[in-house]
């Protein structure tokens, strides 16, 4: 690892009670990386499971930060892009392993492409094959829509879940798995909205940046394996909340009240539509029972008027 001096990549990983998985994240990090010098900081959402102790006692040399509660994601990585300078950061998932040469390849990409204020190598599920690595900005269409349509209609706007990239390509957004950031960039625009506690805030930030001059790039040269859903097995019904949280913030600060309005009127429409098909069909299904619920949940939300409680951030 590289000093502090001109630093070349911080690697900002977040963990919250995942021991084993930040624990192997790390150690597969010399895999990715050789030709940069690079500082490692994992930032601990008040842990209660040892990591923070199995951190510094197998891998001294990573910065420790304990927020001592949890902050969220976008919160979490702000504080640790602070800890350390450089001139990109890595915004790594605690459930993320490097493949060989991956940062270096990414890194290698942002070095000739000035405008590349982010970049994400390409993801992969556990066998091996590929996972949704590039997103569209949030509108109407695609919220109201159906999504799988939309992709069928027009392919080359609306990404494919598993797309295949032959050579680097500019997209409206990454998925925060593997976020490279540029320095320069943040300066410019900011960083994450620790408004967003879970979920659309990788969104916002390219958003952000895509409005200032600045492109999001997939580098499908580097790939890394993302064993993506942890957190939303443990609670599915506040993940769901969470996330329609995250999506109504987006709306309500980049776009207008009348398109806010439709948004929300669409969306309770199709969740009661949900409901209500599911319930019919439940009996009959252990699926539908599932859907039932979590439209039921989300139905409930919306009539206590949107508590913070019944999301992640309240947890």
């Amino acid at each position: 690892m590289g000093s502090s001096e001109q630093l070349d990549l911080t690697i900002v990983i977040v963990n919250y009670n995942t021991v084993e998985l930040v624990c192997a994240c790390i150690e597969s990090l010399p895999r990715g990386i050789e030709r940069y010098s690079y500082r490692v900081v994992v930032v601990d959402n008040g842990s209660v499971d040892n990591s923070v102790q199995a951190i510094r006692e197998h891998f001294p040399e990573v910065i420790v930060v304990e927020n001592g509660r949890n902050l969220g994601f976008a919160a979490a990585n702000n504080i640790g892009m602070e800890a350390v300078q450089s001139r990109y950061y890595l915004l790594l998932n605690s459930d993320t392993l490097m493949c060989a040469g991956s940062v270096d390849r990414v890194l290698d990409f942002m070095e000739k492409t000035p405008d590349a204020g982010f970049a994400s190598p390409q993801l992969l599920n556990a066998d091996g094959s590929l996972q949704n690595t590039a997103a569209n900005f949030p509108t109407l269409a695609t919220e109201l829509g159906n999504k799988s349509l939309l992709r069928l209609l027009w392919p080359s706007r609306y990404y494919q879940k598993r797309f295949v990239a032959q050579e680097p390509l500019a997209v409206e957004s990454l998925v925060g798995a593997a976020l490279f950031a540029r320095a320069e960039m943040c300066s410019e625009v900011g960083r994450y909205d620790a408004g967003y506690f879970f979920f659309i805030e990788e969104t916002e930030w390219c958003w952000r940046a895509y409005k200032a001059g600045w492109r999001s790039y997939l580098v499908p040269e580097a790939d890394i394996y993302h064993l993506q859903g942890q957190t939303a097995k443990k609670v599915p019904l506040a993940v769901r909340i969470e996330y329609w949280r995250s999506r109504y913030k987006f709306f309500r600060d980049h776009s207008s009240g009348v398109t806010f309005g439709i948004l929300l009127t669409g969306l309770l429409c199709k969740n009661t539509l949900n409901m209500l098909l599911n319930l019919v069909a439940a009996p009959f299904s252990v699926k539908s029972r599932h859907k039932f619920r979590l439209a039921l949940y989300i139905f409930k939300w919306h009539v206590l008027g949107c508590p913070k409680e019944m999301g992640l951030s309240g947890k």
